[in-house]
């Protein structure tokens, strides 16, 4: 894996070759074993590239059109994108449990509303206040990290990678970020994909149907990556 600078337009490209493969199933929920690491499944080692961070406007504006099952998935996506976090709603707590159950297997979450949150990264009691813009889609973006990749989602959320501040970011809060971030970046509501990386996600899409949280785990990882590289401290995170 590599990050690419421009002189241009400061992006960052995540690139991952067939060394780092996973030959698995990604269906979305699906557990890994305890020694997964976040790479990358045959579709994006055969060659493709992940654009992780842009610069507005640094893209050639360009148009294709949608083979239907890119139209199909891509409806679904947008759909998931469209729902807000409702804590009163059944399935979105238990995916908030589910989340806790992942990441702490071996801990039992006292409460939705509990101090034990703040301990992965949320900034009170109630994870739920966090989600804002990025709605659920955020959590279950953490919820497919925490069990596809689960040796490096624990890596990242205990910080055990690199020299580390005595201040770290806030693991949770910053993985919404993440999705708010890549969200904006994709500009998915557009009628037409008019923008380089908007072209190669949907591309990736039509091999992946969860690309989109596949994507979500190497950005968590590029941000991380960077976050190092600069010795960044909890004062060097801007939440949305």
């Amino acid at each position: 894996m590599s990050v690419v600078r421009t002189r241009s337009s400061r992006v960052a490209i995540r690139t991952l070759s067939s060394s780092t493969s996973i030959n698995r199933s990604c269906a979305h929920g699906s557990a890994s074993s305890d020694d997964a690491t976040c790479g990358s499944p045959t579709w994006i080692g055969k060659g493709l590239t992940c654009v992780c961070f842009k610069r507005k406007g640094a893209y050639e504006r360009i148009c294709i059109n949608l083979t239907p099952q890119q139209a199909k998935r891509l409806k679904r996506l947008k759909h998931r994108m469209k729902v807000y976090f409702d804590a009163s709603r059944p399935d979105h707590q238990d995916a908030l449990r589910a989340l806790w159950s992942a990441t702490y297997p071996d801990r039992e979450l006292s409460g939705l509303i509990s101090d034990q949150w703040k301990e992965m990264g949320w900034q009170g009691r109630d994870p739920s206040t966090d989600f804002r813009g990025a709605g659920f889609i955020s959590l279950e973006n953490l919820l497919f990290f925490a069990k596809t990749f689960s040796a490096s989602f624990q890596q990242l959320l205990k910080k055990q990678g690199g020299k580390r501040s005595a201040w770290e970011y806030p693991f949770a809060v910053a993985g919404v970020n993440i999705t708010f971030m890549i969200m904006q970046m994709l500009d998915l509501d557009a009628m037409k994909p008019r923008t380089f990386v908007r072209s190669v996600f949907l591309q990736i899409l039509s091999e992946n149907e969860w690309a989109f949280d596949l994507l979500y785990c190497v950005a968590f990882a590029v941000m991380d990556n960077q976050w190092l590289q600069r010795n960044a401290t909890y004062m060097d995170f801007n939440p949305r």
